[in-house]
């Protein structure tokens, strides 16, 4: 069986989003630079981005997924257009529910019962392959809270952020041995094994 992992932008005082979310701004105001090492680097970078998306099933929240809030309302097919990066399937913690949206390589499915709900269905559909846990902030804040992510991997860009969603805000205690780091001018990225106090 594999792991459940987590690969997330983070600013130097803990924010993986800013203020204001909106379609102008998917991951807040003021958070350009936390992924130009993704776009600015990509050869540097190769073995992390490669590793973000080598995953069975991906588990995101709404934020995520997009700016609708409340029902469903129209076509909204995510932020990606028609070729989603991921090519696995995505489960979409959700209040309301939806349909299974296909798209090239990629179908989502929208999980209305939990965390826990969603981790067993990504499970069957990845096999022995890794899960990911994408954002955002309070989708990754109750799986740690739960102690079911294994690998947190943090891309943490040299900026101050200010305001938004702090990542460890009301997070349980737990443990964090480090696996190993390698850094740019725009990024430093840690790998980290999680454990958790009984």
């Amino acid at each position: 069986m594999g792991i459940v992992t987590a690969d997330l932008g983070i600013s130097l005082d803990g924010f993986i989003a800013g203020p204001r979310q909106s379609l102008e701004h998917p991951m807040g105001e003021g958070t350009e630079q936390l992924h130009r090492w993704h776009f600015e680097q990509p050869e540097e970078n190769a073995a992390e981005i490669a590793e973000i998306v080598n995953a069975g099933a991906f588990i995101m929240g709404r934020n995520m997924f997009g700016p609708i809030r409340g029902e469903w309302s129209g076509d909204w097919r995510g932020w990606w257009g028609e070729e989603p990066p991921y090519h696995a399937p995505v489960f979409v913690l959700t209040h309301y529910p939806r349909e299974p949206l296909v798209m090239d390589g990629t179908t989502f499915y929208f999980v209305t019962d939990g965390v826990a709900s969603a981790l067993e269905q990504a499970r069957e559909a990845a096999g022995d392959a890794n899960i990911s846990i994408g954002g955002g902030a309070d989708t990754i804040r109750q799986f740690l809270n739960a102690g079911l992510i294994d690998e947190l991997r943090l891309h943490t860009a040299p900026i101050l952020v200010h305001e938004g969603e702090r990542l460890f805000d009301g997070v349980r205690d737990l443990t964090f041995e480090p696996l190993g780091t390698t850094a740019n001018s725009l990024v430093t990225h840690t790998r980290y094994r999680l454990t958790y106090p009984h």
